[in-house]
């Protein structure tokens, strides 16, 4: 079913965000599951159909929170899903349209990850030639976001 989008969510990875450097220093602090209530919380005050995007462990976050927010599509960027010992609290319950979008060269996330999560959830995968932060991307993954955003 496609649906309209009226807001887009983003949410940031563990070691980046809006914050800049001060995020890294409260890594070690950072909790996946009150990341997950956190957007919740936030995600129920806007109106309409949402657009989760969320990159790295955001994008685990966003997975999450997605049936929850009845949100309309998710675009993750090299999600932390099946990472040691958290391999169990990799969202399962995804029925809506996901693109994914990882570079082959990520070394916090394996790109082996993404290509699993995909496989079992049909979602859009786009490899890149990239590391983890995909910055030397940032155009083609504008234009990826732009044009999934166009699609639904």
């Amino acid at each position: 079913m496609s649906r309209t989008v009226n807001t887009v969510v983003f949410s940031h990875g563990k070691e980046s965000g809006p914050w800049g450097a001060k995020i890294t220093a409260m890594a070690a602090m950072d909790d996946a599951a009150q990341r997950v209530e956190k957007l919740l919380a936030v995600g129920c005050e806007f109106q309409g159909p949402i657009a989760l995007v969320g990159s790295s462990m955001g994008g685990h976050v966003a997975a999450a929170a997605a049936s929850h927010l009845d949100a309309a599509a998710l675009f993750l960027l090299a999600p932390a899903f099946y990472m040691p010992g958290f391999e169990k609290y990799t969202p399962q319950n995804v029925t809506v349209p996901t693109a994914i979008v990882h570079g082959w060269n990520d070394e916090v996330v394996p790109v082996d990850n993404s290509i699993r999560w995909a496989r079992e959830h049909r979602a859009t995968l786009h490899l890149l030639d990239s590391d983890h932060r995909l910055e030397d991307q940032i155009g083609v993954i504008c234009t990826l976001l732009r044009d999934f955003l166009i699609a639904l």
